[in-house]
């Protein structure tokens, strides 16, 4: 992925409704006691399409609904997501009330049900309120204004202490091409695809196939490199729609403006997927790890990763406890094999360990610089080039307290 083009994307205050040609809204359906929990994002001409999806081997049915209308032709022009519920676990009725939310939108919007994706987030194992969504879905007047994307971003949120929302600019092919994405997440966050919906649109003209690869290439440098509690979801997805209003001639991985769409979706999808891992369940700060150094890439993201899902590395992130061992404790837990002698570690700016061997450092300086809301951990390699990072967050009282009332 080229790099050197990131200073030609532009951040803009927006989000789904930024690109051209795109439409959205939000209800309370009555799903839960109170806050939107219905959404629906409308193309107003079709879209190529490309999503991926949990790992987890349980995959709820709005997952085995989704993937059957993108394989029907690449296409979507609408998807819809309801909050409360995640419909997962639950049998074959589960799988006709994903039918049922797809087919209702179909009808309103004078579509096929394959130009229709199907996404749901809540408690496992609970049947939908199907005829409240029926309801709702014929309720949501769709409208091209801001506060539609808000109505949007509001109806996916379960845990989540706040909206996530992002939108970016690029020239591609001599025009302007918008980027926006939503998603939420709080918690059963693990790389690999965790409770975690992601959403993205652009008007950029894209060859489907093209757009399927861009998304996993980027997917494994952003939404895979992010981690709050290890524990993977059962409805997990990130999806992309790019309809063409942008008029630019149609890409590929040979049209030479290219990288500059490949960074455009990386940026879009780095930026929700810190949102993610900055609003962990009781996370009181967002932590970054970055490994350079390493013999390949994948061995980078890899000790990254390991590194930031160390619930002993997050939680001395929370108590501001510069404690470098629990980091090289979880190094060698990743299976990745490196010369221990030539291993560097940095809290931010200061530096603990130096080519394995500890650095005398000012204990309150570390803590204070641990005491922020952003923590950049930094461990450098002397086996290759490879570099890789992940996102988490610290690990607080908050967490147990959320979830053992998660369904009250």
């Amino acid at each position: 992925m080229n790099v050197e083009v990131k200073e030609y994307i532009k951040a803009i205050d927006g989000g789904i409704l930024s690109p051209k040609g795109f439409m959205a809204e939000g209800i309370h359906a009555g799903l839960r006691y109170s806050h939107n929990d219905l959404g629906i994002i409308y193309s107003e001409v079709p879209a190529a399409a490309a999503a991926v999806y949990t790992l987890n081997a349980y995959q709820a049915a709005p997952i085995q609904v989704t993937k059957e209308s993108i394989a029907k032709n690449g296409l979507l022009q609408a998807v819809v997501v309801n909050s409360a519920c995640a419909n997962a676990c639950t049998g074959e009725r589960g799988l006709k009330d994903a039918e049922t939310m797809r087919a209702s939108v179909a009808d309103k919007l004078g579509l096929s049900p394959y130009d229709v994706a199907v996404a749901s987030t809540g408690v496992i194992g609970q049947f939908l309120e199907i005829d409240k969504i029926t309801a709702g879905i014929e309720k949501i007047e769709l409208i091209k204004e801001k506060s539609g994307a808000e109505g949007f971003e509001k109806a996916i949120l379960t845990t989540d202490t706040c909206t996530k929302k992002c939108a970016f600019e690029a020239t591609i092919d001599g025009v302007a091409v918008t980027m926006g994405g939503a998603a939420k997440g709080s918690g059963m966050i693990h790389p690999n695809m965790a409770t975690m919906l992601g959403f993205v649109t652009t008007d950029a003209n894209i060859e489907q196939k093209s757009l399927e690869r861009a998304l996993r290439k980027v997917t494994d440098v952003s939404f895979n490199q992010i981690t709050v509690d290890g524990d993977t979801s059962t409805n997990d997805m990130v999806l992309v729609m790019a309809n063409g209003e942008a008029g630019n001639e149609p890409l590929s991985e040979d049209h030479p403006d290219w990288p500059m769409f490949l960074a455009l979706l990386k940026e879009t999808c780095e930026c929700l997927a810190k949102k993610i891992a900055r609003d962990g369940e009781g996370a009181t700060k967002l932590v970054e790890v970055q490994v350079n150094g390493a013999e390949t890439d994948q061995e980078a993201k890899a000790i990254a990763k390991t590194v930031i899902a160390s619930n002993l590395v997050k939680t001395a992130v929370y108590g501001a406890d510069a404690n470098w061992g629990r980091i090289v404790g979880a190094m060698g837990s990743s299976n990745i094999p490196f010369n221990q002698e030539r291993v560097s570690i940095s809290f931010g700016p200061i530096e603990v360990l130096h080519h394995g061997t500890p650095v005398i450092f000012d204990e309150e300086k570390a803590r204070e610089y641990l005491l922020g809301n952003d923590v950049q951990i930094f461990i450098q390699l002397a086996d290759g080039l490879g570099t890789g990072k992940a996102w988490g967050c610290d690990l607080t009282y908050d967490y147990v307290k959320i979830n053992a009332s998660y369904r009250t």
